[in-house]
């Protein structure tokens, strides 16, 4: 039997890309990775999430466990609604939809508001999964370059100017990580936030703001693209991933009621109700804005020691970024191509993922690599970078 006779016209295409997750290398036993973008094992509050299902299940017995499951669900939404509303987004109960994760809230937006004809704007480099989701419904991408100072909305605006006057398609989404970038750990200025803005109205294009490490911040809280929307361009999806557990799966989309309602509409029931219950039952018993303080603190701390060993121990032809906030440092190695480095250091004990899957294969550039410092132990930091650097120094 031919499998491709039944196939759809939309998932041939999508097929000829990549494998999703075929970045992610088979890693030897022991191996210190660097490359993992996971929370701190130790972060993660098993102890509290064991009582709260206990008491979910004691207190509503099998309810959480139906299609519909738990009251709870509601108020999970009014408990992420209202740590919104701290970070500036006043919403409405239908402006707000939760999702499992913040991966299938961009699968819906992609699902719903392009077709293989539109044009999607990314950031060179940007999160390596939204690019394998994008990738399944469009091969019309322009990548905007980022700088130590986030989105180049200026090259953005020349851009769009460009297609604008040679009558091109525009894009009809830009896709944005404008807070602690994945991979760079950079933020977009403020100005450059509002340009963005602006340019949504200008040019009439939806902007997707992917906010995962927004609450990380490890000096000073940054306005979301969503809280300085004023004509419903920005749809900012979120999660609780990086700040309880991602394996609880839980995200959401904050747009106008009118994209939730086309969203809500090809999400159907395809929700994790006991999760969003548990979930619930959690945040009822914990301070939430303590938890996330303990988390910046910890994750600074593991910052700085990472920073300490790069500087102590890499060539001095290799650079980086120092982030101020979330999980990730991007760094630079000159004249070294880090996708065929990585073997000799997995080898070696250490593992990082090469920048190359970063970027459109139009864009690719083969000295970055991408660290992380929020899963490994600060002594696994410091060794592992040892590694690494014996790694560059013999290449």
């Amino acid at each position: 039997m031919n499998i491709e006779s039944f196939l759809s016209k939309h998932s041939k295409p999508a097929l000829q890309n990549d494998p999703p997750g075929s970045w992610m290398p088979q890693l030897p036993e022991k191996c210190i990775r660097l490359s993992s973008g996971y929370p701190d094992p130790s972060l993660v509050p098993v102890e509290q999430l064991n009582k709260a299902v206990n008491r979910l299940l004691e207190e509503e017995g099998d309810l959480p466990l139906h299609y519909l499951g738990s009251p709870r669900i509601d108020q999970l939404k009014t408990q992420i609604n209202h740590r919104l509303k701290e970070r500036g987004m006043d919403l409405e109960e239908e402006e707000l939809l939760i999702t499992s994760g913040a991966c299938q809230a961009i699968d819906l937006i992609a699902r719903v508001f392009i077709d293989e004809d539109s044009v999607v704007a990314v950031e060179s480099p940007t999160y390596m999964e939204a690019l394998e989701i994008f990738q399944n419904y469009t091969n019309h991408f322009i990548s905007i370059p980022i700088d130590e100072q986030g989105l180049q909305t200026e090259k953005l605006e020349k851009m769009l100017e460009d297609r604008s006057a040679k009558d091109m398609p525009l894009p009809r989404l830009l896709y944005t990580i404008p807070t602690f970038h994945n991979p760079t750990g950079t933020t977009m200025t403020a100005a450059r936030r509002k340009h963005v803005i602006k340019l949504a109205e200008e040019y009439n294009f939806l902007v997707l703001e992917d906010d995962a490490y927004g609450d990380l911040y490890f000096e000073k809280p940054e306005a979301t693209l969503k809280s300085l929307d004023q004509s419903n361009r920005v749809l900012h999806v979120g999660s609780l991933s990086k700040v309880v557990a991602p394996g609880m799966r839980i995200g959401w989309v904050a747009a106008g009621k009118e994209f939730t309602d086309a969203l809500n509409w090809f999400k159907k029931d395809l929700d994790q109700p006991f999760a969003q219950a548990s979930m619930a039952a959690y945040l009822e018993q914990i301070d939430l804005n303590e938890r996330l303080y303990t988390l910046r603190t910890a994750y600074q701390q593991k910052r700085d020691v990472l920073i300490s060993a790069l500087e102590e121990h890499l060539p001095d032809s290799v650079s980086w970024n120092v982030p101020k906030g979330g999980y990730f440092i991007w760094v630079k190695a000159d004249d070294l191509d880090t996708a065929h480095l990585l073997d000799q250091a997995l080898d070696a004990g250490v593992a990082y993922v090469p920048g190359k899957y970063f970027f459109l294969p139009s864009d690719e550039k083969a000295a970055y690599l991408r660290l992380s410092f929020s899963y490994a132990s600060e002594d696994e930091l410091v060794e592992g970078v040892k590694l690494l650097a014996n790694v560059l120094k013999r290449s």
